[in-house]
């Protein structure tokens, strides 16, 4: 679960509980709200009933009957006793109505001069009434369908409300969290791209100064240093190499017109020279090694053209053969789109002239087979041939800097040569690979994107 997710859930649950408690305490303060205002009415019911049967001489019984029945004020399924002094009742607006009460309701009434109860659906109200010196105990029940008609209303108000409310809220979070955290993804997308040959690039840095900016902007200072460093040790190791080719060809040229004279003089100081010219070829390849790496960072920033792979291969293998005249190519080229590419030519020379000097020293009939065929959109390349195969360590370590298999023993070489391989075809979007498909083959497949 990445970030913008984690904030939005938490965010959205938090302001979904936040509702929940507010729909519950509004529907719980209606319904306190509902009880109160009918309790209230149960008792102007109530005292409106006994001050109309004891203050209204012209009134009797079956008259206030007959108000109470037609009243627009009529409470549903109402119900009105009153009781005298001697507990003995004296007025029932209803007789098929019954209220459940008993002679403690009565002492209670005139001990607390009121109470309020519910029954079922039916809620009662009592209240103690003194007129005139007598004591009067009035109970009124009565339903309120009105009241629990706007409450159950409110309820499915309420919960409709809250879900809709909840929908919304966790879309609404999800968009704005996603909004305010688009600088974080547009800043993981420029970290991705950056590697060692755009170190220039730069991370673009608003006006708001929030912690994404402060975030950008140090770690622009931070690229900055790192480019600065990288810069000078590319800047040391080409001038290095660059000033060690002439010292070493100096010493190479000595050495073969010492190793002619001897050959004149016949002396016996050969053996010794050759070797020392061996050591020397060889730190002179260390040097054009070094230096190839050291520059594969600008050569192709400035040298892109458009040239056919095929090309490339036959005329890297023209090359190669004149040093490795054993060496013989079997090329197959499939039903390919194009074998047009666009790149740095002179680069990918190197990368064919290191593949197949490889195959030439490693292989035991010195024969290397091609195979070009197209793939999703890509040129692929497999080079093949026959010798002994790498360990699984070994391939996990191929492309390393200086990294030799145990089939290298007796083979001169500094271990360079498919690392230079692996960085070129990586500055040209291009990947290698290599696999081993018997117990005598080796395979370095190239995919070139079109």
């Amino acid at each position: 679960m990445n970030l913008k997710i984690k904030i939005s859930f938490f965010v959205s649950l938090l302001f979904t509980i936040i509702s929940a408690i507010s729909v519950t305490a509004i529907y719980l303060s209606f319904a306190d709200f509902r009880e109160d205002e009918f309790e209230s009415r149960l008792k102007e019911k109530a005292i409106s009933t006994i001050k109309l049967l004891t203050e209204v001489k012209q009134i009797d019984k079956q008259l206030l009957k007959t108000i109470d029945q037609h009243s627009i004020h009529k409470l549903y399924d109402e119900k009105v006793l009153v009781f005298d002094s001697k507990l003995q009742l004296i007025y029932s607006s209803l007789d098929d109505t019954k209220i459940k009460w008993t002679v403690e309701d009565l002492e209670y009434l005139k001990k607390h001069k009121s109470f309020f109860k519910v029954e079922s659906e039916k809620e009662v109200y009592g209240i103690f009434y003194n007129s005139d010196d007598r004591d009067y105990y009035i109970i009124v029940s009565a339903t309120d369908n009105f009241g629990k008609r706007k409450l159950s209303y409110l309820f499915y108000l309420l919960i409709a409300s809250y879900l809709i409310f909840s929908v919304v809220s966790w879309f609404a979070t999800y968009l704005i969290i996603g909004k305010l955290l688009s600088p974080l993804g547009d800043f993981h997308k420029k970290l991705k791209e950056i590697n060692e040959n755009n170190l220039d690039t730069r991370i673009f840095v608003k006006k708001q100064k929030d912690e994404i900016d402060l975030l950008a902007n140090e770690f622009n200072q931070m690229l900055e240093r790192i480019d600065v460093s990288y810069k000078n040790q590319k800047e040391f190791t080409a001038n290095a190499s660059h000033e060690l080719r002439t010292p070493i060809a100096r010493m190479i040229a000595q050495l073969q017109n010492k190793i002619i004279e001897e050959n004149n003089i016949g002396g016996n100081n050969n053996f010794f020279y050759e070797k020392l010219l061996d050591g020397i070829n060889q730190l002179s390849e260390l040097i054009n090694s070094l230096l190839i790496l050291s520059k594969l960072d600008t050569i192709n920033t400035y040298k892109s053209e458009n040239y056919r792979l095929d090309d490339v291969i036959f005329e890297s293998f023209e090359k190669v053969n004149k040093v490795y005249e054993q060496l013989k190519l079997e090329i197959n080229i499939s039903e390919v789109e194009t074998l047009e590419l666009r790149g740095n030519k002179s680069l990918l020379e190197i990368v064919f002239l290191n593949i197949f000097r490889n195959a030439y020293l490693y292989s035991d009939n010195h024969q290397v087979k091609v195979n070009i065929e197209s793939i999703n959109r890509e040129l692929v390349v497999s080079v093949t041939n026959t010798g002994k195969t790498l360990s699984e360590e070994e391939r996990n370590n191929l492309f390393q800097p200086f990294m030799r298999g145990g089939n290298s023993k007796n083979i001169s070489g500094l271990g360079l040569g498919l690392r230079i391989v692996y960085r070129i075809l990586k500055s040209q979007n291009a990947k290698i690979f290599y696999t081993s498909d018997g117990l005598n083959s080796n395979t370095f497949n190239i995919f070139f994107p079109f």
